[in-house]
């Protein structure tokens, strides 16, 4: 949603600019990191403010390490918010995957750019054109995540943010 977005914004450029934060570690709530979109919001006339894309090259663009922690699910827009980061853990039971294709609208966040690079064109246009959800296991082994985790997946980016 709107408010979402420019959360994510506003605590990305404060950490960038405070000299005392050497890392940023983006996680959701609730065991979920983020569903995607809201498809209401597509169609509002009060359509404005922030945006997913620039908010995503805002991540990469970071000086300091990004890290994403991935719990429950990272779809659509969500997933795409995790290419942007540095780095990714993903607990053992998160889910991943663009399935904004099953209804017919493409990612729009430069996920179709981002994910070929991360993991190689034949794997991206599978996830891209199916909309299958990948387990947090597959993603590792595609090099969509960097660790895998049974424990507490926000405390364990902590940790890598540290090493990093």
């Amino acid at each position: 949603s709107l408010p979402v977005l420019q959360a994510l914004e506003d605590g990305l450029k404060k950490a960038d600019a405070d000299p005392s934060i050497k890392a940023i570690m983006i996680c959701g709530d609730n065991g979920k990191f983020s569903a995607g979109a809201d498809i209401r919001e597509f169609s509002s006339s009060k359509r404005g403010g922030a945006a997913l894309g620039p908010i995503i090259s805002l991540i990469e663009r970071s000086e300091k390490p990004v890290v994403a922690a991935i719990e429950g699910i990272a779809f659509g827009g969500g997933l795409e918010v995790t290419l942007g980061c540095h780095y990714r853990i993903a607990h053992v039971k998160a889910q991943m995957g663009l399935p904004e294709v099953t209804i017919g609208l493409l990612p729009g966040a430069e996920g179709t750019q981002r994910l070929p690079r991360l993991i190689g064109v034949p794997a991206a246009l599978d996830i891209i054109t199916t909309g299958r959800h990948i387990s947090a296991i597959e993603a590792l082994k595609l090099g969509l995540v960097d660790e895998v985790v049974e424990e507490n997946t926000v405390e364990a980016a902590i940790r890598l943010a540290n090493k990093v």
